[in-house]
């Protein structure tokens, strides 16, 4: 199978994880965002979560960086010597995933739920990172939520779950706030990463897009953009309607 070239040059330069083994501050912060993760994934004690090894990143409303933290997440658990990584960017309505890693497809998750007659193998990319593959998202869909709810996504999100028993499988979803993609897809996963801007996501927000989650009961949040000793400021905002241009 082909591998898709990813520009790891492109991704360092934007501040991003690669799987080089960068001691950067930004790798250090995955690092300990994604030990709890595979524990409750793969422990094999009491530890270990139902569906654990399924992961949906997501945030209250657009801009909050979950895009960039999915993808980070994907690369910094595809250095794992024993783990591979499934990254779908199940945002049907603005898909970023591509965009961020400079990919094209012309078929993707949409497609596949839609059309009963294709398999994950149509839509799956490896990539020249070797642990970690990834499935796009497709043309954006008015009928995303309908899509994901169906038993069709349930039987594909089963079949490559259990294909490979050490695999992560990471969904990059829709806010849950803008759209009901992420309220339906939490049902089928073991756990959620919840992105919270520092300074920006109200208390009310917060609560609101928990209680959509409410069916996960693993749900880690993850504070993103924030003022530290280590970092330079605030980057990025929410630029308005999570169904126009401007913001993941």
């Amino acid at each position: 199978m082909v591998r898709h070239v990813l520009d790891l040059d492109r991704l360092h330069a934007a501040g991003m994880v690669t799987p080089r083994g960068d001691r950067t501050r930004i790798a250090e912060e995955y690092r300990r965002i994604k030990r709890p993760l595979l524990i409750k994934a793969f422990a094999g004690d009491e530890s270990q979560v139902d569906k654990g090894n399924l992961i949906m990143v997501t945030s209250a409303i657009p801009g909050e960086g979950k895009t960039f933290t999915a993808v980070n997440l994907a690369m910094s658990m595809a250095k794992e010597r024993d783990v591979y990584v499934l990254l779908v960017d199940a945002d049907l309505s603005r898909p970023k995933v591509s965009e961020t890693l400079n990919l094209k497809a012309e078929k993707g998750l949409a497609d596949l739920l839609e059309d009963e007659t294709m398999d994950v193998g149509d839509v799956l990319m490896r990539t020249s990172v070797e642990n970690l593959s990834i499935i796009p998202a497709g043309r954006p869909h008015p009928m995303g939520t309908e899509l994901l709810a169906s038993d069709r996504a349930q039987r594909v999100i089963g079949e490559i779950s259990h294909r490979y028993p050490n695999r992560i499988i990471l969904f990059d979803s829709a806010p849950v706030l803008a759209s009901n993609e992420g309220g339906a897809l939490s049902r089928f996963v073991g756990q959620v990463v919840f992105v919270v801007e520092a300074e920006k996501t109200s208390e009310s927000e917060v609560k609101g897009a928990l209680e959509v989650l409410s069916a996960c009961k693993h749900i880690g949040l993850v504070l993103n953009k924030a003022r530290t000793r280590l970092s330079t400021g605030r980057l990025g905002g929410y630029y308005g309607s999570y169904y126009q241009e401007g913001a993941a």
